[in-house]
């Protein structure tokens, strides 16, 4: 099993210190939801695992297959198997999504045997719409300029499209649900649903519990003041729902807030 382990990390951005000794496994075939208010550092946390060139990481570990990834660069981190769905996923004008696919496809093809020539495309093809008709996805849209003009819940649909057609060990999703209406939400969660199995283990990052509803968590985890500072099945997130944040402020000795 390729797991995800966090150990001790702290990192900082610009001087200010965002994260403050985070622990954390997130193993494969499972799901893993970690909430908290604003500014606790769930996205600082999401962008330190793949390599943002902005967030330096002070102390700690991250093993993953037997490696410190904090020593690889993003696109090494990516080829290793692990995947981060953007919560403002960028526009490519001129970039189809089909050859986008097929050029993360074949970049990380050639970084685990420099002699393999790509994935020929009659094969693409077939995967392709193999994982567009599991996620109930119009053939069309593999013609459309990467997020180019997409609403919302098209860009994260084209995120989860990605995630299907790379087949990481480890997808991060990083508040997919921001933005998103409730069908939008609802057709995303499907599609994250669908690729669920032994063989991938989600970090899903959220502000609300209504993601929640439809993707069934195997545990919650509560960050604060850059740490994880309690964890719990799928009844934390409701229990946060009904009872906000004050109680685990108090229980950790931070001031309360109205």
């Amino acid at each position: 099993m390729s797991d995800l382990v966090i150990k001790n990390l702290h990192v900082a951005i610009e001087g200010k210190e965002i994260l403050k000794g985070l622990n954390l496994t997130i193993e494969q075939g499972k799901v893993h939801a970690i909430m908290g208010p604003n500014g606790t550092g769930k996205s600082t946390l999401a962008y330190t695992l793949m390599g943002h060139p902005n967030y330096e990481v002070t102390e700690g570990e991250v093993w993953f297959k037997g490696q410190n990834i904090l020593e690889l660069e993003p696109d090494e981190r990516a080829h290793l198997g692990l995947f981060l769905a953007f919560q403002y996923p960028v526009a490519i004008p001129g970039v189809t999504v089909a050859n986008f696919l097929r050029m993360a496809i074949n970049a990380r093809r050639k970084a685990q045997n420099p002699e393999d020539r790509g994935i020929p495309i009659p094969e693409f093809r077939r995967l392709l719409k193999e994982k567009m008709k599991t996620l109930q996805m119009d053939p069309s849209f593999a013609g459309r300029y990467l997020n180019d003009g997409f609403s919302g819940g098209e860009k994260k649909r084209a995120e989860i499209l990605q995630m299907a057609t790379l087949e990481p060990e480890i997808a991060i999703l990083d508040e997919t649900d921001s933005g998103l209406d409730i069908d939008a939400l609802r057709i995303v969660s499907e599609g994250v649903n669908a690729l669920r199995g032994p063989n991938l283990g989600v970090l899903v990052i959220t502000h609300y519990q209504r993601i929640l509803n439809y993707i069934n968590p195997d545990y919650v985890h509560v960050m604060m003041d850059g740490r994880i500072v309690e964890s719990g099945g799928p009844e934390l997130a409701l229990h946060l729902e009904e009872h906000g944040y004050n109680w685990l402020r108090e229980k950790n000795g931070a001031p309360a807030t109205a």
